[in-house]
């Protein structure tokens, strides 16, 4: 009967029996290998082909069987429409938003010939009896000018003495010696900076308008810059201490020619959110490594709630006396959203994802009443507490069942491991389940690494951090990042103490300021 090979087969029944297990056993390791990988590649796929976003849709939703539809996502606020106002009526325009009032206009008049002015019925002249208007928006490419400084000489014809001649000292600049003013060098900082367009890029732009500059020019403009505004930096370390919050993360880099590295390795940009709730600062710090020593070196200090993910390098800085740490939600979402993408039944991920989004809302319908800080405190609690109360039970379950080497099992272990930091966020109104406003802090910064890739020196390193921490703090306190750079580079030369520093920072400044100088 039958070709096959059996000759290496015990002839005995044990010994059959044992190979049996040993081959389940086997067969259930590669089984749960399998498992895994495949789970990987959906995931892959689904981070180069799929949605990106980790906002569960209304159909997702719907399957975490969590909601009522009045808790589904409101439907999207259309756009106000703009219209046209003519004499008799009122034609709309859906979508248009009418240009800023402030825009300077130039008007341009279509009319009829003057013979084409007579009525074709009876021959009486036309009157006008009305208008119809519409505007577009024109572009006026960028004007490039020189200014000639111009300093006088005087000296006394009678005794033609040298100690007798007087010229009027040279302006203070925020880069001396140098062609750049401050509201060239806020332009080109918030380029790269705020809009994510390299120097090299820069370099075209400026030479396609006739004039020539170097991306070299541009990096000692931004490192001599920086170091100017190093006493600014002081002050909002300070600020980040002296507040009830701060919010921390950090984010790779790669910086060329450090010191006995090489390049290829990995350093780190360390970003700190904190300060006065309602004037916060935004704090980029450079350093070569991701160790512990870092936050250490930052909040040895500080008092108050520290908010971060569960990276454990935070977990010694957390633990000092005065300091409460705490969790972010987001990063249990993004666990489970992902377990969610690339598992064939996303079911159970989906609960999750359910049961997370009903804390976020709650929290944003509270945070619009607007409610006292002890009322806001008090509601939060009084709803919140029976939803995390059934999500822990919920992990508790699911950790008994699904495999650790899963996603959906780590981002259950995540959210175990990290669950009684996760509810300190509802100790504090100065709280928020996550640390989103931290990572959108840090998103700028992210974006423009995909275009510049690596820092060409720890120097510059350096330099850009302190130019994000300006920028997206002048963002944070809702000041135009150009206006406020130009402002702060053109006072910054005549700054001689602690006092005049503290008066540039974002906190001691807002839009009128910036409306009462001319710039």
């Amino acid at each position: 009967m039958g070709g096959g090979n059996t000759t290496a087969l015990p002839a005995e029944v044990a010994p059959l029996q044992q190979l049996v297990i040993e081959l389940r056993q086997q067969n259930s390791v590669l089984s749960s290998r399998a498992a895994v990988l495949e789970e990987e590649l959906r995931l892959l796929r689904n981070r180069i082909f799929g949605r990106r976003s980790e906002q569960l849709s209304a159909e997702e939703l719907k399957l975490a069987g969590l909601f009522s539809e009045a808790e589904l996502p409101p439907p999207r606020v259309q756009t106000p429409e703009a219209s046209i106002e003519v004499a008799a009526h009122r034609r709309a325009k859906p979508g248009r938003k009418p240009l800023p009032a402030d825009l300077p206009r130039e008007e341009v008049i279509h009319d009829i010939p003057e013979e084409e002015k007579i009525c074709s019925c009876c021959g009486a002249p036309l009157v006008r009896i009305g208008q119809e208007t519409s505007e577009q928006l024109e572009y006026v490419p960028a004007r490039m000018k020189a200014i000639r400084h111009v300093r006088p000489k005087y000296a006394c014809k009678k005794c033609e003495a040298a100690e007798s001649m007087k010229i009027a000292p040279v302006p203070a600049q925020i880069i001396e010696k140098s062609i750049v003013t401050p509201g060239l060098l806020a332009f080109v900082l918030v380029a790269k900076f705020c809009d994510a367009i390299p120097f090299y890029r820069q370099e075209k732009q400026f030479a396609r308008i006739g004039v020539e500059l170097s991306r070299a020019d541009f990096c000692h403009w931004a490192v001599e810059a920086a170091l100017k505004c190093d006493p600014l930096i002081e002050i909002f370390i300070e600020q980040i201490r002296a507040g009830p919050v701060v919010q921390m993360d950090e984010t790779r880099v790669q910086v060329m020619n450090e010191l006995d590295r090489a390049n290829t390795t990995l350093s780190f940009m360390w970003v700190m959110r904190g300060g006065p709730p309602e004037r916060p600062v935004i704090l980029f710090r450079y350093h070569p490594s991701r160790s512990a020593s870092i936050p250490l070196q930052y909040l040895k200090d500080f008092k108050g709630f520290l908010q971060t993910d569960g990276y454990e390098g935070y977990t010694e800085v957390g633990s000092l006396p005065g300091i409460i740490h705490a969790g972010s939600f987001a990063h249990v979402r993004r666990k489970f959203d992902e377990a969610g993408k690339a598992s064939k039944n996303a079911g159970s991920a989906h609960e999750a994802l359910g049961r997370i989004a009903k804390i976020y809302r709650i929290e944003r319908d509270l945070r619009d009443r607007k409610l006292s800080p002890g009322e806001f405190l008090r509601q939060r609690k009084d709803q919140v507490l029976p939803i995390l109360e059934d999500f822990r039970q919920w992990l508790e379950v699911k950790s008994s069942q699904v495999p650790p080497s899963m996603l959906l099992g780590k981002a259950v272990s995540y959210a175990r491991t990290e669950w009684p930091k996760l509810l300190r966020y509802l100790d504090s109104p100065y709280l928020t389940p996550d640390t989103n406003f931290v990572e959108n802090s840090i998103r700028p910064f992210v974006i423009g690494r995909r275009n510049w890739l690596f820092s060409g020196s720890p120097r510059g390193a350096h330099a850009s951090a302190t130019l994000y921490s300006l920028i997206e703090t002048a963002r944070a306190n809702s000041i135009e990042p150009y206006r406020y750079l130009r402002y702060l580079f053109t006072r910054l030369p005549l700054a001689k103490n602690k006092d005049d520093y503290l008066a540039l920072t974002p906190e001691h400044l807002d839009q009128s300021d910036f409306e009462k100088t001319s710039l």
